[in-house]
This record gives structure tokens, C-alpha cells and sequence, in this order.
């Protein structure tokens, strides 16, 4: 199968561009990447034991990428011992049809931010089964309304400065909305209040996953994941199998490497769920769904991860616990934001985006804008050699395209 690299490279070189002249992302990011730089090393200097952190963590990642299966298989048996429901995607279309399957159609959906949602277009299909599906986290709030994608994986509206985002609101909630942040903020709140509370099924994404125990682990700032996840009747949980590791312990620690890299201290809010809401109050005997959901279920998604995981020069990848840092300290994202990505953004987005999110031949424009610099790698808790990495999928983009042959890599779902 040959790549046609003339028409991807067209598109995105002129979108890359068009970014690089945008005054709104210019303003954006430069405030971001000068707040980002300057509360990590803050936050580092204050919790000087977070290097040394890291560097366990490497290892657990490590270990648990080399026994995925393993811990793929306890992780689901821990989820059903719970009381919640376990499932296996093998890919999109599989993850997606088990999603409608649990959801059904014209449901209200409150769902928190997920790379992994990004990577399935699961708002997308969702709302063509006939469901009203609002994005909580205040920046996917806001290019839902804006019909845009995230532009972080992190910071999803990170280009979206203050003006903007009071035109966009003064449009959708048909009054004048000041370039307030505070103001900003207060009316999303109040919009997506009674959304919580009217919802049938929330859904959120996860951080991490101890297999012992099945806990999902959930960092946030904004406390949307912990009203999407405990108001309606039905948590719907969507991960990734690369972010289970073996025990609640090393699931902490790795949660705590992520938020410190994250540019918070300490994160607003750590959810821990591992199973429907439950109640022994009444003559010691376990109820389930008191409060909080009374079901629960998680789907372990592979998408291509599996054939990431056997290939040696790229299964590093698969440590990457989305920290966001490193695009801060890419100098193409610098000027063109998320421009510089498909789903997955960056350098660590060009592999990732050749494996789960459109193959090489989607990769291949992303491929060759990263510059292998290498700053990337420095921020990186996990120090990934993403420089190595972009080097050979630059060697199989070439071989590929020259020959013309099925020696490509098998590295896309989607």
C-alpha cells in the first residue's frame, strides 16, 4: 500500500501555516508556556523527591507494558469483583459499539475530558445514535461550542484566548459576555449544573488503573469528572490498556509524577472509583447504587496499543502518562498550537498518531515537522526518546513510499 504523502502533507501545511500567523494562538500560548515553565519549577523545587519519583515510575511503566495481558485480564476480574462491568475493545469500532450498547439512544451524556474519547470520536458517534452529549471540562466546553478540537491534551482550549472565548459565550448563551475569566467560568457553571444532576450516564477517561483492586484513578482541577462521574445513574469509564499497572500503590505514585509534571502541586480534586455506589448502613449488608451511580462500568480499549507494545523500538511511547509537558517545550507547538498534530499532538503525537489515530500516512506530515530537537525528552518524566522514534518512522515513511510494498507497519485502527 502505497503512502500518498503529496495530498496529507497539502492540507496540513497550509493549516500549519494559517497557525503560525493566527494572533489569537500567538497570544494564547505565550501566556501558557511562560505560566507552565514558571509553576513547575516552583512545584519541583517544593517537592524535590519528584525526579527520583519518576524514575520508579519509568520502571513500573516498564514492567507493566512487558505484562499487559496479565494485569489487563486482573484488572477486569478485579472490575467485576466490584460489582462493575468489565470489557475488552480491540479496537474503535468495537469500543464504540460497546459504549452505544451500554448508553442506547436518547440519553443525556456528561462526559469529562479524554484523550482516548479524541482518539474515537466518541461525542461524534454518540450524538449520530441519537444522544445529547455535553462536554463538562471548560475548555472541551468551549470548542464544543466553537466546533474545533483540543489543542492540548491537556489545555484542550489553551488557544483559545479570554476575547474569544466572551464572543463564543455571547453567541451561544444569547447575551453579552465580558472578556472576564472569572465571569467566563461562572456561566459554564451554571449552564452545566443541572446537566449533572439530569444526565442518564456520565463518562470520564482515567489516569491510571490498579489491577489488585480495579480503582481507577482521575486527576482534575475543575470538579466536573466528580459530578459527571457521580451524579447520573450510570459511570461509563473509557481507558486506555497502557495506563494499568499492577497495584493501587504504584498507581499513586504514577498519579503523583502526572499531576507534578502537569503543572500542579497538588491537583483540585483525585477521584477514586472502582465500582457502583454502595451502602452498609443498614444492618451491615451491602446495597448497591446509594448516591452515587448504581452502575459501573469499564472498557479497556487496545486500538493498536498491542502492536505498539510488540514493536521495541516504539513500545516506550506507551509510558507516556500525558503530563502535556513536553508541547510547552516544543518549539513548533510554540507557534501553531495543536496545528501541529492530528489527535495526538507533538512529536509523542506523530508516533502516536501512526499506531491508534490514522496510520503513517496521517502521521507522516507530523513526522517531518517535529524537529528532533529534544527538549521534548528533557521536560519528560519519562524521558521518551521521542528523537529516536521520529527517525524511524522517517526510515519506514521512506522505504514504504519508495517501494510501494505491504512492509508497513500495521499500525492503525482509525
Amino acid at each position: 500500500m502505497k503512502i500518498d504523502l503529496q495530498s496529507e502533507f497539502n492540507d496540513y501545511t497550509k493549516n500549519l501555516n494559517k497557525a503560525s500567523k493566527d494572533q489569537n494562538i500567538n497570544t494564547a500560548i505565550t501566556r501558557a508556556v511562560k505560566a507552565y515553565r514558571s509553576t513547575v519549577a516552583e512545584t519541583l523545587e517544593r517537592f524535590p523527591h519528584t525526579p527520583e519519583l519518576a524514575a520508579e515510575v519509568r520502571e513500573i511503566k516498564t514492567h507493566s507494558m512487558a505484562n499487559n495481558s496479565e494485569l489487563l485480564a486482573q484488572a477486569m476480574a478485579s472490575v467485576e469483583r466490584n460489582k462493575g462491568k468489565a470489557f475488552y475493545a480491540k479496537d474503535q469500532q468495537q469500543a464504540l459499539e460497546i459504549a452505544a450498547g451500554i448508553i442506547g439512544t436518547g440519553k443525556t451524556v456528561v462526559k469529562g475530558k479524554s484523550m482516548l474519547g479524541e482518539e474515537l470520536h466518541l461525542r461524534e458517534y454518540l450524538e449520530g445514535k441519537g444522544n445529547e452529549v455535553w462536554e463538562t471540562d471548560l475548555g472541551e466546553f468551549i470548542l464544543q461550542l466553537k466546533h474545533d478540537r483540543p489543542m492540548h491534551i491537556l489545555s484542550p482550549a489553551i488557544h483559545v484566548p479570554r476575547e474569544q472565548v466572551a464572543e463564543i459565550f455571547s453567541k451561544f448563551f444569547n447575551k453579552e459576555v465580558p472578556p472576564d475569566i472569572a465571569e467566563e467560568v461562572g456561566i459554564v457553571r451554571e449552564f452545566l449544573r443541572e446537566k449533572y444532576f439530569s444526565a442518564h450516564v456520565g463518562i470520564s477517561g482515567a489516569n491510571v488503573v490498579a489491577a489488585d483492586t480495579g480503582a481507577v484513578v482521575i486527576i482534575e482541577n475543575e470538579g466536573n469528572v466528580r459530578l459527571a462521574s457521580g451524579a447520573p445513574p450510570v459511570h461509563l469509564v473509557m481507558v486506555g490498556v497502557e495506563k494499568i499497572v499492577p497495584t493501587f500503590q504504584e498507581a499513586m505514585k504514577t498519579a503523583e509524577v502526572t499531576w507534578r509534571y502537569a503543572q500542579y502541586g497538588v491537583p483540585g480534586y483525585v477521584n477514586i472509583v472502582s465500582g457502583p455506589s454502595k451502602t452498609g448502613d443498614i444492618e451491615k449488608v451491602t446495597t448497591y447504587g446509594a448516591h452515587g451511580p448504581r452502575e459501573f462500568y469499564v472498557i479497556f480499549v487496545d486500538n493498536g496499543r498491542s502492536e505498539m507494545a510488540g514493536d521495541e523500538k516504539f513500545t516506550q511511547a506507551l509510558h507516556c502518562l500525558r503530563c502535556g509537558g513536553c508541547m510547552y517545550e516544543c518549539p513548533v507547538f510554540q507557534v501553531t498550537a495543536g496545528h501541529f498534530g492530528h489527535t495526538y499532538l507533538s512529536g509523542i503525537g506523530a508516533v502516536w498518531t501512526a499506531f491508534v489515530s490514522g496510520g503513517l500516512e496521517k502521521a507522516a506530515p507530523l513526522v517531518y515537522t517535529c524537529l528532533r530537537c529534544g527538549r521534548c525528552m528533557e521536560r519528560c518524566p519519562m524521558q521518551i526518546n521521542v528523537p529516536a522514534m521520529i527517525a524511524e518512522l522517517r526510515n519506514r515513511i521512506v522505504n514504504g513510499a519508495a517501494t510501494g510494498e505491504e512492509d508497513l507497519p500495521q499500525v492503525a485502527r482509525s
